[in-house]
């Protein structure tokens, strides 16, 4: 769509980040048919086997998750047996958490879909114009209330 026919939208980053997060929303969607995760879920696995044995608290705050939604996501995928919850030794009111061969399984898959999905959203990207992007969006999210926190140790 030309930049006439957006009138005002048109020099909007803002518009056209939200049209760039639905057209990817759209594919990761697709690519992931079938797996029954959705991106939030799988970043919490994703966190869990970055970091085994993490405190379910601390991969809620990484994540920018509300405790109570981070239970529920926890509780869904310990019955999806894709993550094994344990009561963290160092401290008896916190859980562990670390992947199940399920949910490593699960993950591989999963890394092999989204870097499918990556490269058709990103084909007509240069390496260096997708490492500018990353950098660019990285900057956009440092902004975010839940950063900010977590750069001043609150998160």
């Amino acid at each position: 769509m030309s930049g006439e026919m957006l009138g005002a939208l048109a020099p909007l980053v803002g518009y056209h980040l939200r049209r760039a997060l639905s057209a990817f929303t759209a594919d990761f969607t697709a690519a992931m048919d079938g797996t029954g995760l959705r991106q939030v879920p799988l970043a919490v696995l994703a966190i869990v086997q970055a970091n085994p044995g993490i405190n379910q608290g601390a991969a809620g705050r990484m994540l920018g998750i509300k405790r109570a939604n981070m239970v529920a996501l926890i509780n869904d995928l310990v019955d999806k047996q894709l993550i094994e919850r344990v009561v963290d030794s160092s401290d008896r009111r916190a859980f562990s958490l670390t992947l199940t061969q399920a949910g490593e399984r699960a993950m591989a898959d999963a890394i092999a879909r989204i870097q499918a999905h990556e490269r058709r959203m990103l084909s007509d990207m240069t390496e260096e114009e997708r490492g500018l992007l990353l950098d660019l969006l990285s900057r956009i999210e440092r902004r975010s209330p839940a950063a900010e926190g977590e750069e001043n140790g609150e998160g």
